[in-house]
């Protein structure tokens, strides 16, 4: 059983940082792309950033290229995102997920698993 768990969420002021982590169980994940997603009130869910099972490729929303950074510790079977120059319209429920496959993933149908989600809120 899969199971993946969040944290790191919180409430941070405009131009603040947060970092979040994702533990993931239940098998290896040596192999399969990880990533975070998110969703807004009233919005869809949207693919944030994903990074491949080497860490060779990464893929970022246009709306966070060039601050945020996600990463990944295969040892670890740890994924994390890390949020700088925040803006309130990064104010949404993140969900870390996992697509069974490798390579470079860029919507949300194309994962498998994701897990409970973390609220990071940003204030102005």
């Amino acid at each position: 059983q899969v199971q993946l768990v969040e944290s790191g969420g919180g409430l941070v002021q405009a131009g603040g940082s947060l970092r979040l982590s994702c533990v993931a169980s239940g098998r290896t994940f040596s192999n399969s792309a990880m990533g975070w997603l998110r969703q807004a009130p009233g919005k869809e869910r949207e693919c944030v950033t994903s990074i491949s099972s080497s860490g060779i490729t990464t893929y970022y929303a246009e709306s966070v290229k060039g601050r945020f950074t996600i990463s990944r510790d295969n040892a670890k079977n740890t994924v994390y995102l890390q949020m700088n120059s925040l803006k309130p319209e990064d104010t949404a429920v993140y969900y870390c997920a996992v697509r069974s496959g490798s390579g470079r993933v860029t919507r949300v149908s194309e994962f498998d698993y994701w897990g409970q989600g973390t609220q990071v809120t940003v204030s102005s």
